[in-house]
């Protein structure tokens, strides 16, 4: 074993337990942070081409069914169902395969498959692999009208049936000001609804990607329904709304800005939200203006109460 080996094989037994560790105390947004970086960073070792890699095919393949165990484990605890699909206990039982892969032969303990190396990135390491232009230069791009062919179909959700008394609330997305608009390849938006602690209180939803953009602004056009009756979230919940775009030469999904609304904010009609610089801060603690110039996300809300 090269010392690269052992060096890397020591920095990944580390962050997995580092992401038990919290998971064990309670510490789920840390814990879930954790899986994620190192669930990218065995994806990319598992698919990774290059000849001097000391991993044969076979134990790549059980690296890449490691990552997808940690994906497994972080879904599970941003699940709002009370029910884990995937342990705590099983995951632990991964730590002695990944200390050893070099010798280690037999069969996976899962029923599970390398899933393809996603482009989008795990929090915190987008800062580390790229510096983003400068929001307040100019964009050539600015200006130009064009439409998108529609790749991305987007992970939209139904309304919820409704209840007696309780409130649902549809939220469109109308449209978001940029200076470089018309620069934004394949955009669109993530919407998530966050607990102060940047807990996930409903499945997150995508949009597809924009129906067109036309001088400084992105359209979308579309309707976001919440998968929480509004009486249900709870005190200091957010609605984020991540504006993510494809880098061709960085060969990823970015995330230009984001924005979010507030339960104080729920109310019929239109509203424009201010935008924030990246990394998404989903505890707000850290927020920073995108730009001075009045460019802004605009929504128009609906609720819908028996």
């Amino acid at each position: 074993m090269s010392e690269g080996t052992r060096s890397l094989l020591q920095r990944w037994g580390a962050s997995f337990r580092r992401g038990a560790d919290f998971d064990s105390w309670g510490q789920l947004v840390e814990a879930i942070d954790e899986y994620q970086i190192l669930a990218r960073h065995l994806q990319k070792e598992a698919q990774a081409q290059h000849n001097n890699s000391e991993f044969t095919e076979e134990q790549k393949k059980t690296i890449g069914k490691i990552a997808t165990c940690l994906e497994l484990r972080s879904a599970a605890l941003q699940s709002t169902q009370s029910q884990e699909e995937f342990k705590l206990e099983d995951l632990k039982k991964l730590e002695p395969i990944l200390k050893n892969i070099l010798t280690y032969n037999k069969e996976f303990p899962f029923d599970v498959q390398p899933v393809p190396l996603r482009k989008i990135l795990a929090p915190g390491e987008e800062e580390n692999l790229e510096f983003e232009e400068d929001e307040e230069e100019g964009g050539a791009g600015a200006g130009s009208q064009d439409s998108f062919p529609p790749r991305v179909p987007g992970t939209l959700l139904p309304r919820l049936p409704s209840e007696p008394g309780m409130t649902l609330l549809t939220i469109r997305i109308e449209k978001i000001g940029l200076k470089d608009a018309g620069q934004c390849i394949d955009p669109y938006i993530t919407v998530s609804v966050k607990d102060l602690n940047g807990i996930d209180l409903t499945p997150v939803q995508d949009t597809p990607v924009a129906s067109r953009k036309e001088d400084t602004y992105v359209h979308f056009n579309m309707d976001i329904e919440l998968q929480k009756h509004v009486e249900k979230l709870t005190k200091g919940a957010a609605v984020f709304f991540e504006f993510k775009h494809y880098k061709p030469k960085k060969r990823f999904t970015s995330t230009k800005c984001f924005a979010f609304m507030e339960m104080d904010e729920i109310k019929p009609g239109p509203i424009v939200i201010e935008l924030y610089k990246k990394p998404t801060d989903f505890k707000r603690k850290k927020l920073q203006l995108l730009t001075k110039k009045p460019l802004y996300l605009h929504l128009h809300q609906t609720l819908h109460k028996d």
